[in-house]
């Protein structure tokens, strides 16, 4: 699983590089992904996910276990 976020399932897209003359070649947009240690409460134990920088700011905000809870909803969790 190369470049998935584990929470909110960004992956790589692709698009162009456009230059002055306008030729165009392919490229890829990569999502910013960390390797980060989460402490999960209720069990006690560390977790380790792979999640875009956005995810992070998520996980801040509303909690660890309200963000799986809700990615889990949504169907976008993968781990």
């Amino acid at each position: 699983m190369a470049r998935v976020c584990q929470i909110t399932g960004k992956r790589t897209r692709s698009g162009n590089n456009v230059s002055h003359a306008n030729n165009k070649t392919k490229r890829k947009f990569y999502p910013n992904l960390q390797k980060k240690r989460f402490f999960v409460e209720s069990t006690g134990e560390w977790v380790t996910l792979k999640v875009a920088t956005s995810a992070i700011k998520t996980i801040n905000k509303n909690g660890l276990e309200a963000t799986l809870r809700k990615a889990h909803e949504r169907g976008t969790l993968s781990l």
